[in-house]
């Protein structure tokens, strides 16, 4: 007679197929727009040193709130001709406080590319002074114009990414570990010790962030750098943002510690710390994956708020959410130059393709939106 064998629990790994997941959002016409214009804006952030033509520190007082420059393509005869631009002279109306802005047409200044300029370190290792494209002094290249100092905005914008953009990945690596472990070890453990760490991850919900943020960035040192107060802003929220994501992995886990092959760990003596992150975390990939995705704009989002009231990044630092707000704070010359407000643009348009992202592949990921067991 024949003996049985009994089969070995199998644990489902949500993730097996990972390249499958890919190509899942690849495939769909949404996500993959969303992923072109992330990687589009996360290059540019990376590149801003060679790709801006002016550094974030640049500024010129001479021409300060200058328009956009006028780039020409026709020469005085009026054909075509390789583009060139004006020096701009700024006059100051005393009487009416107006200022103008006049073309110079005594010399011509053509756009030249890979033109060497300031000095920089690309990525913060090489040392370069090769910009993608600029125009010799004293005339400049405002695309977006110049703010009140002087600033290339075109510029800034770039250099306003790399900090825009980083504080989202940057509170993730923070928040998304603690969350993770706490709501693990909390479920895995259950009873009194499950009900106190839920308590205090409530307790930790139920603070006001953003008038929490207020009133710290509200007491910080006026000596603080940018890079000082944009890692403080980072850390912050973080430690407050991890709440959310614990009581969701809790609730996960206590229905995967169940599992045969988690009981099966700890009965072969699996230490349990072990055990919840060998077998029981794992099981959570799909929606950590999924609500990595959707946090990422809601860190974007608050360091924007905190930079638009003035309470996040400082000037002379760039970041979109300070940007926004140097034009909010001339309507008049918003009125003038709409596209002040690219950097609202900018952010409506990250938050709306992690989003997006995020949507796709919570589809992917869950069996039952896919019509599978």
């Amino acid at each position: 007679m024949t003996q049985g064998v009994i089969a070995e629990p199998i644990k489902v790994n949500p993730l097996r197929n990972r390249s499958g997941i890919f190509w899942q959002l690849w495939r769909d016409k949404v996500a993959r727009t969303a992923l072109i214009v992330l990687f589009c804006f996360y290059f540019c952030a990376a590149c801003a040193d060679f790709l801006a033509p002016y550094s974030m520190e640049f500024g010129d007082t001479n021409i300060g709130n200058a328009p956009a420059t006028l780039i020409h393509i026709y020469d005085d005869n009026g054909d075509l001709c390789a583009p060139y631009v004006l020096q701009v002279e700024q006059q100051n109306n005393l009487e009416t406080y107006q200022q103008t802005f006049t073309e110079l047409p005594d010399k011509k200044y053509p756009i030249k590319l890979f033109v060497q300029a300031e000095p920089y370190k690309l990525f913060g290792l090489v040392p370069l002074n090769i910009h993608l494209f600029g125009v010799d002094a004293p005339a400049r290249l405002f695309i977006l114009g110049a703010d009140m100092n002087g600033r290339d905005n075109f510029s800034r914008l770039f250099f306003g990414a790399q900090k825009s953009l980083t504080i989202g990945f940057l509170g993730l690596l923070i928040a998304f570990p603690i969350g993770i472990l706490y709501g693990g070890i909390s479920g895995y453990l259950g009873g009194a010790i499950d009900n106190a760490m839920m308590r205090f991850a409530e307790a930790v919900m139920s603070i006001p962030s953003f008038y929490l943020l207020i009133g710290l960035a509200a007491v910080l040192p006026t000596g603080m750098s940018g890079v000082q107060r944009f890692a403080l802003i980072t850390v912050i929220l973080s430690f407050i943002g991890w709440s959310p994501l614990a009581r969701v992995i809790r609730g996960m886990v206590l229905t995967i510690r169940e599992e045969e092959f988690v009981q099966s760990a700890r009965a072969v003596g699996l230490p349990e710390f072990q055990n919840i992150v060998k077998h029981v975390l794992p099981q959570t990939a799909s929606y950590v994956i999924v609500a990595a995705t959707l946090q990422v704009p809601n860190f974007i989002l608050s360091e924007s708020s905190l930079s638009l009231i003035g309470l996040g990044i400082q000037q002379p630092d760039a970041s979109w959410g300070n940007m926004l707000k140097a034009a909010m704070d001339q309507p008049t010359e918003l009125l003038n130059q709409p596209w002040l407000i690219t950097p609202g643009f900018l952010i409506f348009t990250t938050i709306l393709c992690f989003n997006s992202i995020g949507d796709v592949l919570r589809d992917v990921l869950d069996p039952k939106l896919q019509g599978r067991s």
